[in-house]
């Protein structure tokens, strides 16, 4: 195990003891040559896992032609990533950027100007960055509070909890944004009846539909987005996480039906449309198939089946390969005890484990997790 580093570096994350210097598959390993089975993949980053060779050979090719140019100019990766979205959406404009919290700042000013109306509707326990924009729609206080007061006329209902959305949704409502799954807020997903009234909900009072894509999407729940499981279409979708699968990037994508809103000068982003993230992106779109989807949610099922097992495990909650395992203790301890033996998980909540490991694990790799799990629990 590797010593704890003292470097330059503002302490803004509590790092665990390791530093990693390579990665393949499911893989990391660290500088003293361990490897580490990694069931947290960036944080439902790497979906195709570690330097999968489709997005590699993509970034490779693109560092040899192009790495940037204003975005004053059309780029070809940019541009084709757009309609790779925007046929997988059955519609859409893209705004590229770098980071999920920037997708949801480009959602939020999007609806702004959309509707002319300043109010959101978020919900409690959600995350959507820790920008202030984005901060000012997370639902968890002790995030909020160091920085308060943050935007105005944001008000938190509860997820799956119709009659409470209905309250706080009104004429002065611009924006509802909703994760399908919450994430960092304990793995909780929406009910499809829920997201249809926020959809009714929306359409009545003229405010925007966003979802918080930024984990959900690019297959992590078995489809390619999120929605498509909920059958409920939104105006607008932030997407980052898994689009370049690990280099970053981010996306506001918007419906074709949706109100029109920006026009150029109301927003930018120097290093939004990257020619090699886009390159990256593109790639992982087109490995992203029908087969490996459905692979997605066999696995998912059968993680979930084996977490279920564990006499340690209360409740199995989420989606595809974006699970939370609810235990009988703190999953910090937990965390660090299956590091030590050479398994990566994370944690979404005092006692709740999160296991988003990459959507091209096999069932070897499913047996091999659960039964450290099953270790470190009994």
């Amino acid at each position: 195990m590797s010593a704890v580093r003292v470097t330059p570096l503002l302490p803004t994350y509590a790092r665990q003891s390791v530093t990693f210097v390579r990665g393949e598959g499911c893989y990391l390993f660290d500088d003293q040559g361990r490897g580490y089975l990694d069931f947290l993949a960036g944080i439902a980053v790497v979906g195709l896992g570690h330097c999968h060779p489709a997005p590699l050979e993509a970034a490779r090719a693109q560092l040899g032609r192009l790495w940037h140019a204003s975005n004053l100019y059309w780029t070809e990766p940019m541009v084709t990533l757009a309609s790779r979205l925007s046929d997988r959406f059955g519609g859409a404009r893209a705004f590229f950027c770098n980071s999920g919290a920037e997708a949801v700042e480009a959602a939020l000013k999007y609806a702004r100007k959309a509707t002319g109306k300043a109010g959101v509707v978020a919900l409690a326990g959600s995350f959507h960055g820790r920008t202030l924009g984005a901060l000012s729609v997370t639902g968890q206080a002790a995030k909020r509070e160091a920085f308060e007061p943050l935007l105005p006329l944001v008000g938190f209902a509860r997820a799956n909890d119709i009659s409470s959305l209905a309250e706080l949704v009104g004429p002065e409502t611009g924006c509802i944004i909703l994760e399908p799954v919450q994430g960092e807020g304990g793995i909780h997903p929406l009910e499809p009846s829920f997201v249809a009234a926020a959809r009714r909900l929306a359409d009545g009072s003229g405010a925007v539909l966003v979802l918080d894509e930024v984990q959900t999407g690019v297959g992590r729940t078995g489809t390619f987005f999120a929605w498509e499981r909920l059958g409920v279409r939104p105006d607008a979708v932030a997407l980052a996480k898994g689009l370049a699968n690990g280099l970053p990037i981010g996306c506001l994508l918007v419906a074709d039906e949706a109100p029109e809103a920006f026009a150029p000068g109301d927003h930018a982003s120097t290093f939004g449309g990257n020619p090699v993230a886009c390159a990256a992106a593109r790639a992982v779109c087109d490995t992203l198939t029908d087969t490996l989807l459905e692979a997605v949610e066999q696995n998912g099922e059968a993680l979930r089946r084996g977490l279920t097992a564990l006499s340690a495990v209360s409740e199995v909650r989420g989606a595809g390969l974006m699970l939370g395992a609810e235990l009988d203790r703190d999953a910090g301890p937990v965390v660090d005890e299956c590091r030590e033996l050479g398994l990566l998980v994370g944690t979404a909540g005092e006692n709740v484990l999160r296991l988003t490991p990459p959507l091209v694990v096999t069932p070897a790799e499913l047996e091999q997790a659960l039964g450290v799990l099953h270790e470190v629990l009994r």
